[in-house]
């Protein structure tokens, strides 16, 4: 049976607490497990046809098939619900999973989804290649939210946001951003993978739904794909009702190695936090590079937002060298310390140019929109010594 899990007297807890405590079983007694076990079953018995009567009707919330869920499944869920702030979450195979399954859940044929610009490009594709053909209008606004008004019609449902942007940075003022869902009735949704939700709740703004890539820092070590939702359990529902049709559901040895990254994600960010202003402190002062995108710095056009509703700057930042592409290419094949790589958000520190990856496939226009020159240089801090990262980097761009 699905039930909460996590001792009241920890409900109120801080957020590393929540993260290793929350939705666990009691542990004390004799030769109970410390370790959260994977229930490897793909399927669960039932002591009577009326008891499955029951789940057919929707009066039990008994297991029945994995990819309805699972009791590993559901650890992760609470978890990431507690640290959320949220009454329920859903666990999904990959982020752009939950990510899809948030947004179909709320849209249908004929409506319109207002989103900010700059976007993960897996979900700037989703919108651009998909949508359309599902019937779905897409709209569209810069970071700053300026302009907005003019995008409503009847037919608007949803505001979707992703706070900061992947990869130059920019924050989304959330406290604009819901009132103007509220003014107009949307369903909002954002992307809190760069945040985390150690530095940033949403919820607590009144977002109705949160989603993550969990692969980034929710899992942390670079050997799972995974997505995460969260919000009110209604919309979890619907949320969870799409995992169940499309078929993206968490599979639970995934959702084990997820459980073990959150446990420890509150040292990992906090000290990778650190890491990154010194790195980017040292980009910025470096004679090759143009320009630094990292919110803790003065010089970010967002730094006073981010001091505003951020309770710290993340470890994510980007630069773009003065010498463009060729530059960027270069620095990515002298680096030796960081890896070239996809992805964020692991121990690794990590390189990429976003050409090449996320915002592949861009036209010259999109990628202007999106703040993405071709001499952007995306980097995610791992947990490297910073001294040891600002070698390489000086090595890199010598």
């Amino acid at each position: 049976m699905k039930t909460s899990k996590t001792p009241r007297a920890r409900q109120n807890a801080g957020p590393r607490t929540l993260a290793i405590h929350a939705g666990e079983p009691r542990k004390h007694g004799v030769g109970a497990p410390v370790g959260t076990e994977i229930c490897r079953s793909s399927t669960f018995t039932f002591s009577s046809t009326a008891e499955m009567k029951r789940w057919a009707e929707g009066k039990s919330r008994a297991y029945i098939y994995t990819r309805y869920g699972n009791p590993t499944l559901s650890v992760a869920e609470e978890k990431i619900a507690a640290l959320e702030g949220a009454e329920a979450g859903v666990v999904t195979s990959s982020g752009m999973a939950a990510i899809s399954s948030a947004l179909l859940g709320a849209l249908k044929h004929g409506d319109e989804l207002i989103s900010t610009a700059q976007l993960y490009g897996g979900t700037y594709r989703l919108m651009r290649d998909v949508f359309p053909d599902m019937g779905i209008t897409v709209r569209q606004v810069a970071t700053t939210l300026d302009g907005i008004e003019t995008l409503v019609t009847p037919r608007s449902k949803v505001l979707y946001v992703e706070t900061p942007t992947n990869p130059t940075l920019r924050l989304v003022n959330l406290e604009k951003a819901m009132a103007f869902a509220k003014k107009h009735q949307l369903i909002s949704i954002i992307d809190n993978t760069f945040a985390t939700p150690l530095l940033q709740k949403p919820l607590e703004l009144g977002f109705d739904m949160v989603v993550h890539s969990a692969t980034k820092y929710l899992g942390g070590h670079s050997d799972i794909i995974a997505g995460a939702a969260a919000g009110s359990r209604k919309w979890m529902d619907r949320v969870r009702h799409m995992v169940i049709c499309l078929g993206g559901s968490m599979d639970p040895g995934a959702a084990f190695l997820l459980i073990r990254g959150i446990k420890t994600m509150g040292v990992r960010v906090q000290q990778q936090c650190a890491t990154a202003m010194a790195v980017a402190k040292f980009l910025e002062q470096h004679r090759k590079v143009a320009h630094v995108h990292y919110p803790g710095l003065k010089s970010h056009a967002d730094h006073t937002l981010a001091r505003r509703q951020m309770k710290g700057f993340g470890s994510m930042l980007a630069f773009d060298l003065k010498g463009g592409l060729p530059a960027a290419r270069k620095f990515c094949d002298r680096i030796q310390l960081f890896l070239l790589a996809a992805s964020l958000g692991g121990v690794e520190s990590l390189v990429v140019l976003p050409i090449y990856s996320s915002h592949y496939k861009m036209s010259a226009d999109e990628l202007a929109a999106a703040g993405v020159t071709p001499g952007t240089v995306r980097v995610s801090i791992g947990l490297e010594d910073a001294e040891d990262l600002i070698a390489d980097l000086q090595h890199a761009l010598a």
